[in-house]
């Protein structure tokens, strides 16, 4: 019998992407879903897209939703908002992951980069970090999950096996990502029109940018001394992926690019959604999946590592992950209804 699934905030393109994975999912079945902009509309008349797959799914709102008898809610709301109705969510539904911003941090680092009070601290160590590759003993042992942003998880990622190694320093590490406009998200905004975006780069959150504290969290825990990281990102011409480009100064001598990979195979040679390529990878390659591909080179004109991660950003960098998280938390191989293959052309 399939776990009895809601999706909170459905309509956004993480909730819808969701959905469009949970339907070829063998062990889950969505039976309700929320938009409170868009209650009253079937999901089919909002998306084409997902007519077939749920010609009978109508969304929801918030306040209207009957949470009694899920297996599993996911919440796919803007930062802020899921800390609002939590309480509530958790005292319905025995799992929870939530997509959003909220319960990734602790509180006090939530306020520093968030710059305002957390409304739910109470709730935050309710909610193991949702980095599977990097927290799947501490996921497996929670009833809730926190998924962390797409920028933190290709970065994070990336770089995990050189701090776990101690072959880099943990300071005055630089990592300058590219993301698609769709990491922005559906709302309509200047900054995401076409007439905006097409034919250009432009670099954004300097110096600040809140995915830099998830960053750190992740590697400061793998290396296990404090990390700080210089995140950059930049929005591209493009709809879906990210493209992060990482430097860092070894600590260790006779290093070869040889080595280096050598080394990723093996920190990644159990995870199934890992790929460590001899080549550099592209965004291409992981459209549509759950999958991360990555490399590695070392540079002995300057002494330097240049490790280099994709992903689509609303699959491996949110529901797919999202997803993976899930299984883990219902005791399903973790793999379970999550694609691997990218598409093309």
């Amino acid at each position: 019998m399939a776990y009895r699934i809601g999706v909170i905030g459905g309509s956004g393109y993480t909730g819808v992407e969701l959905l469009r994975i949970l339907h070829s999912h063998p062990e889950a079945e969505v039976v309700l879903t929320t938009a409170d902009s868009n209650a009253g509309a079937m999901v089919g008349e909002l998306y084409p897209s997902l007519k077939a797959a749920y010609p009978r799914l109508a969304y929801t709102s918030v306040a209207g939703a009957s949470l009694a008898g899920l297996d599993l809610v996911f919440v796919a709301l803007p930062h802020g908002a899921s800390q609002a109705i939590m309480p509530s969510v958790l005292s319905s539904v025995p799992h929870v992951v939530d997509l959003g911003a909220d319960f990734r941090l602790p509180p006090a680092l939530y306020k520093e980069w968030y710059g305002e009070e957390h409304t739910a601290p109470d709730l935050q160590e309710s909610f193991a970090f949702g980095l599977p590759e990097v927290f799947r003993s501490k996921i497996g042992s929670s009833a809730h999950v926190a998924s962390p942003g797409c920028y933190p998880t290709v970065s994070s990622l990336t770089l995990a096996p050189l701090l776990a190694n101690g072959v880099v320093a943990p300071e005055g590490i630089l990592v300058d990502a590219m993301s698609g406009v769709s990491g922005a998200g559906r709302s309509a905004k200047v900054t995401s029109l076409f007439s905006e975006v097409d034919g250009t780069i432009a670099a954004y959150g300097l110096l600040n940018h809140r995915h830099t504290a998830e960053i750190e969290l992740v590697l400061s825990h793998v290396a296990g001394v404090p990390v700080s990281v210089l995140f950059t990102p930049h929005l591209v011409p493009m709809v879906r992926g990210i493209h992060a480009t990482a430097h860092a100064r070894p600590i260790q001598s006779g290093l070869s690019t040889e080595a280096l990979l050598a080394m990723y195979r093996e920190y990644y040679a159990d995870e199934p959604f890992v790929v460590v390529t001899d080549s550099p990878p592209t965004t291409k390659a992981c459209m549509g999946a759950n999958t991360l591909h990555m490399t590695v080179r070392y540079d002995a004109r300057t002494d330097s590592i240049l490790a280099l991660g994709v992903i689509d950003n609303l699959v491996k960098g949110a529901s797919g992950q999202a997803i993976q998280n899930a299984n883990i938390l219902l005791g399903i191989p973790e793999a379970t209804g999550l694609p691997i293959t990218g598409l093309m052309p």
